[in-house]
């Protein structure tokens, strides 16, 4: 029986938890977004209103405690004048 946890395997026995792989990634993505949204200027509110998007979405997502869809977070750079790059690095 497995242990419950689902892992990401890299070269041979090297592991890491895929939950501790996206809490950094979401934590990386909402800081850019957040300091993107305060070096403009723009509060939660206004930038709810330009995405058309609720604004307790804006505040669960800057929080960490919501995992957006791409639509959201294409709706969210769009609102701040920017758009979304995805990339995969090494």
């Amino acid at each position: 029986m497995g242990s419950g946890m689902d892992y990401i395997y890299l070269d041979g026995d090297q592991k890491i938890l895929i939950e501790v792989c996206q809490k950094d990634t979401r934590r990386d993505v909402v800081a850019q977004y957040v300091r993107s949204r305060k070096e403009k200027g723009i509060t939660q509110a206004e930038l709810a209103r330009r995405a058309g998007i609720p604004r307790t979405n804006i505040t669960r997502f800057e929080s960490g405690d919501y995992n957006p869809s791409l639509e959201m977070m294409v709706r969210i750079a769009a609102a701040l004048g920017m758009k979304l790059q995805v990339a995969l690095v090494e």
